[in-house]
C-alpha cells in the first residue's frame, strides 16, 4: 500500500476527511451546511462538503454511500459511484437520496459519504470484426444462474 499525496482546500468549518480505522478504504465526507436540510421520501438533495481538492493525474475520487446511513435512514448516494476527475477544482457536492418512507434531517458536520481515492489506467480502444469466444458468450444479467 502506498500513499499518494492530494492538495486539499477545506472551507467548512469540519476536520478534514480521515480514515477511521487502519483498514478502512474510504475516508468520512461532512455535509457543510449554513441549516439542515430536510430530504423528503424519495427527494434527492445536493450537499455541499466545503472540500475542494487536486488529485494527481492518473487518480480518482469515487464517492460512495456510507453503510449505516443507509441501513439506518435509508440515505444513499443517487450517482453511486460518483466520480471526481483529477481536473476537476471544484466543491466537493454528494447527490444524497431518501429511499426510506419518513423525511430525513441531514445536519452540518453530518457523515453523508465516504471517499475512496483510487488509481485507474487510461484505455484506447482497437477496432476488430470479431471478439474471441467464451464459454459464457453473450449471456447478460443473471445469465450464469444461481449456484
Amino acid at each position: 500500500m502506498s500513499n499518494v499525496e492530494i492538495k486539499i482546500v477545506n472551507l467548512s468549518s469540519n476536520p478534514l476527511p480521515e480514515y477511521e480505522t487502519t483498514g478502512s478504504a474510504g475516508m468520512d465526507l461532512r455535509a457543510s451546511l449554513s441549516e439542515p436540510v430536510l430530504i423528503k421520501p424519495l427527494q434527492r438533495a445536493l450537499i455541499p462538503t466545503g472540500i475542494f481538492i487536486e488529485l494527481p493525474e492518473g487518480f480518482e475520487a469515487q464517492i460512495r454511500p456510507r453503510s449505516g446511513l443507509a441501513a439506518k435512514k435509508g440515505i444513499t448516494v443517487l450517482n453511486s459511484p460518483g466520480t471526481i476527475d483529477s481536473d476537476y477544482r471544484g466543491e466537493i457536492k454528494v447527490i444524497l437520496i431518501n429511499l426510506s418512507n419518513e423525511s430525513i434531517i441531514i445536519n452540518t458536520a453530518e457523515r453523508i459519504a465516504q471517499m475512496v481515492i483510487s488509481k485507474y489506467e487510461k484505455a484506447r480502444f482497437e477496432e476488430v470484426d470479431e471478439l474471441s469466444s467464451t464459454n459464457r458468450g453473450a449471456g447478460g444479467f443473471g445469465h450464469t444462474g444461481e449456484k
